[in-house]
């Protein structure tokens, strides 16, 4: 096993020592930035030409996306609530934050990372579900697996998905997110009023240039971020060399540095990374990429990993199949 400083003065601090009322300024301002940003953005729109806004637009969500995962895991306050607050509104309208929040937790437990059934962040199917999906489905899987999919695809993938099960719930007669939805359209109802009869801007505007370029760049930073290895080190990736999307996600382009120590500010994980490079790349196995470019080199028309978890060829008897791909359209 590798050897990693996690004392390192300049990259870490130790939070347990922390005054209640520390706060980590750099993710306040990022946020007060964002939803700035985004306020100004909506409101000046029809000054912008259309592709304009697909890239702000989709970058802005993406980045409070990135914001929204920040802060799931404890930032920048030690008082949950604020936090919670924080990372709450729903600018992007699909996913209720307190729903990402239970699903990514439990992403976190790195013993289960890739797994179909223990994992809800996971692209990979077991045999049965690949099975059953049948031929279009498996189609749309196989295109979803390469980055050209991943980035046109993925999102009416990931949207339909998430919303598909969330309604199967509703119909098997469980209602156990059933607060949770009742406060989340109560934000989507705010989001939309201030976009529809405020700024005047079409919906068909939000849900293309801010909405799906959103979480289309967002797939772009969970495309190569895991796949499957015997260690579970070795299932987490690092993409060096890219600091604009760097900052798009918060440094978890580094993942392996995220998935070692995931309650590490985003501003401080450059530095440990950079004071201990030699001993990641160790860790997970040389799974590096140098930049997005390389991503796309690789993968941009050729599947990142076969579909079929290779522990999963078949499902085990008595396994609830509905459950299975509960959460993968998350954010991660």
């Amino acid at each position: 096993m590798a050897t990693i400083n996690f004392d390192d003065p300049s990259s870490t601090a130790n939070r347990s020592k922390r005054s209640r009322f520390t706060v980590e300024w750099p993710t306040l301002a990022l946020a007060i930035f964002i939803y700035g940003s985004w306020l100004l953005l909506t409101y000046f729109w029809a000054y912008i030409p259309y592709i304009g806004l697909f890239i702000v637009g989709g970058w802005l969500l993406a980045w409070h996306g990135s914001l929204q995962h920040e802060v799931l895991h404890g930032h920048p306050t030690r008082i949950r609530q604020i936090n919670d607050l924080i990372g709450w509104f729903p600018l992007a309208l699909w996913l209720p934050y307190a729903l990402y929040k239970r699903a990514h937790l439990k992403h976190h437990n790195d013993e289960w990372l890739t797994d179909p059934i223990e994992d809800p962040e996971s692209y990979y199917l077991t045999g049965d579900v690949w099975e059953r999906t049948g031929a279009v489905g498996r189609l749309i899987t196989t295109a979803d697996n390469t980055l050209a999919g991943r980035l046109i695809l993925g999102p009416l993938v990931s949207l339909s998905t998430f919303l598909g099960h969330e309604i199967s719930h509703v119909l098997r007669g469980d209602f156990r997110n059933a607060r949770i939805w009742f406060v989340h359209l109560i934000g989507c109802a705010i989001v939309l009023t201030w976009v529809l009869m405020v700024c005047g801007m079409p919906l068909w505007i939000y849900l293309t240039a801010f909405v799906y370029s959103g979480v289309g760049f967002s797939r772009l930073r969970s495309f190569a971020e895991h796949k499957y290895a015997g260690m579970k080190e070795e299932r987490t990736a690092i993409v060096e060399n890219t600091p604009a999307f760097g900052l798009l996600f918060l440094h978890n382009n580094l993942h392996i540095v995220h998935h070692s120590r995931p309650q590490l500010p985003w501003y401080k994980i450059p530095g440990l990374y950079k004071a201990n490079r030699d001993a990641f790349v160790k860790l997970n196995g040389g799974l590096v990429y140098n930049g997005y470019f390389e991503v796309a080199r690789r993968y941009l028309f050729r599947s990142h990993h076969e579909p079929v978890h290779p522990l999963h060829p078949e499902t085990v008897a008595g396994t609830d199949i509905p459950e299975l791909q509960n959460d993968q359209a998350m954010i991660g």
